[in-house]
């Protein structure tokens, strides 16, 4: 059934408390989901799907997109039809203190070092 055009899209996103580190390591062990997190932090700004440099295909984007959220890392909403991203810093700061801004310095460090 379609959805009324009335109706206001929403994305469901899980509570911090109920995420595991574990949840929150692996979706960060991936490079491109370190890219995603580290722009949204160096931008400290919201951003929208298509503005994020990446290597990858829109799809596997999304793919990324989804893994991150799932994990509590990202929260996403919709303005009009662009589908927004936004870092849930504060939230991961107080469930696991220090661990965004060491993922992102080390993601800083390694892409200044990468001979590629």
């Amino acid at each position: 059934m379609p959805r009324p055009r009335s109706a206001v899209r929403t994305v469901e996103h899980p509570d911090v408390s109920e995420v595991s580190l574990q949840q929150v390591m692996e979706a960060l062990a991936d490079p491109v989901r370190r890219a995603v997190v580290s722009q949204l932090a160096d931008r400290g700004a919201d951003m929208t799907c298509g503005s994020f440099e990446t290597p990858v295909s829109v799809s596997t984007l999304t793919h990324h997109f989804n893994t991150l959220r799932e994990a509590g890392v990202i929260r996403q909403y919709y303005v009009g039809t662009a589908k927004m991203n936004a870092l849930r810093a504060d939230e991961i700061e107080r469930r696991f203190p220090g661990l965004l801004a060491a993922v992102v310095a080390a993601a800083g460090t390694e892409a200044r070092t990468d001979p590629a």
